[in-house]
C-alpha cells in the first residue's frame, strides 16, 4: 500500500507547532462523512453458517471487503507495527515492520511516535484493505486528527479509531456500567479545536462510547471510544465496530493485530 498523500504523513524532525500544523491540515483533508467502497449494513460476525464478515456464503458473487486491524507492540526505542487483513472471516494476510521510534509518547501527538512505522507494516502489504481499524483515536482528538485519522488520510482508506480511554471531547451519558451494545454520543468541548470546515461546537459529534462487551465474571468492563478516522460517519462507525466484534471487547481486526504484534515481539526479546 502506497501513500496517497505522502506530504502530509508524519515526519521526524518538526517542532510541537509544526507537528500541530501538520495535523490541522490533516483534519482539513479528513472526511467525516460516508465514503465506502463496500455496503456497512453487510458487515457482520453474528450468523453462525456463515464464516465471513460479511454474512455471506461462499458461493457468493461479491467479495467481502479487506478489513485490516492495525496495532502495535514496543521493544525499547523500537515500535513493531502489526497489520491483519480479513477477507470474510478468513485471515488473507499478516504483515509488520519494526521501525526505530522518534519521539516519545506525547498526547494528541501519537501519530508522529507511531503513525511512521504503521506506514512501514502497511508498506509490505500485497493487499489494499478497504477499511482500516486502528488501535487508536480518530476524530476524537485535539485537532481532530488522531492515528486513525491522519493515517487514514495519509493512504485515503477509509479508517476508524478504538480507543480504550477518552481523550478528549465529553460524552452524552454517564459511560459506567451499561450492557452490551449501548452507545452515546462523544461531543467536542474546549479542548478540541475547529478546523477548517469541521466545526467544534457542543453539537459537534466526534465519536461514540460503545459498550463492546460485559461479562458476569467482570460486572464492570468500561466502553471502547469509537471515531472515524477518514471516510466515516461517526454513526457508521459505531455501526462497523460493533459488526466487527466478536467474543471480547477489542473488535476482530485490532485484538488479532494486538496478538500478532506481540508474537512477533517475543521472536526479537
Amino acid at each position: 500500500m502506497r501513500p496517497a498523500t505522502p506530504d502530509l504523513a508524519p515526519r521526524p524532525g518538526l517542532s510541537r507547532d509544526e507537528m500541530e500544523a501538520l495535523q490541522r491540515r490533516v483534519a482539513e483533508a479528513a472526511v467525516f462523512e460516508d465514503d465506502l467502497p463496500f455496503d456497512p449494513a453487510s458487515v457482520s460476525l453474528d450468523d453462525p453458517d456463515a464464516t465471513t464478515l460479511t454474512g455471506t456464503d461462499s458461493g457468493s458473487d461479491t467479495d467481502p471487503p479487506l478489513v485490516a486491524g492495525v496495532d502495535q507492540a514496543f521493544l525499547d526505542d523500537r515500535a513493531v507495527s502489526a497489520v491483519v487483513v480479513f477477507r470474510g472471516g478468513e485471515v488473507v494476510e499478516r504483515v509488520y515492520a519494526v521501525s526505530d521510534l522518534d519521539l516519545p509518547y506525547i498526547p494528541g501527538l501519537l501519530s508522529f511516535r507511531e503513525g511512521g512505522p504503521v506506514l512501514d507494516a502497511l508498506a509490505e502489504l500485497e493487499h489494499d484493505p478497504d477499511l482500516l481499524v486502528f488501535d487508536g483515536s480518530g476524530r476524537i482528538h485535539f485537532r481532530q486528527a488522531g492515528l486513525a485519522t491522519h493515517v487514514g488520510v495519509v493512504c485515503d482508506v477509509p479508517s476508524i479509531g478504538v480507543a480504550k480511554s477518552l481523550l478528549c471531547g465529553t460524552p452524552d451519558e454517564d459511560v459506567d456500567g451499561h450492557p452490551e451494545g449501548w452507545n452515546t454520543p462523544i461531543r467536542a468541548d474546549d479542548a478540541v479545536d475547529a478546523v477548517g470546515s469541521h466545526p467544534a461546537t457542543p453539537e459537534t459529534v466526534l465519536g461514540y462510547a460503545f459498550q463492546s462487551r460485559q461479562y458476569d465474571s467482570q460486572p464492570i468492563v468500561n466502553p471502547l471510544y469509537v471515531s472515524p478516522g477518514h471516510r466515516l460517519s461517526p454513526e457508521t462507525t459505531v455501526d462497523l465496530v460493533s459488526r466487527l466484534g466478536g467474543d471480547y471487547k477489542l473488535p476482530e481486526p485490532t485484538r488479532l493485530a494486538d496478538a500478532y504484534a506481540d508474537e512477533v515481539k517475543a521472536q526479537y526479546e
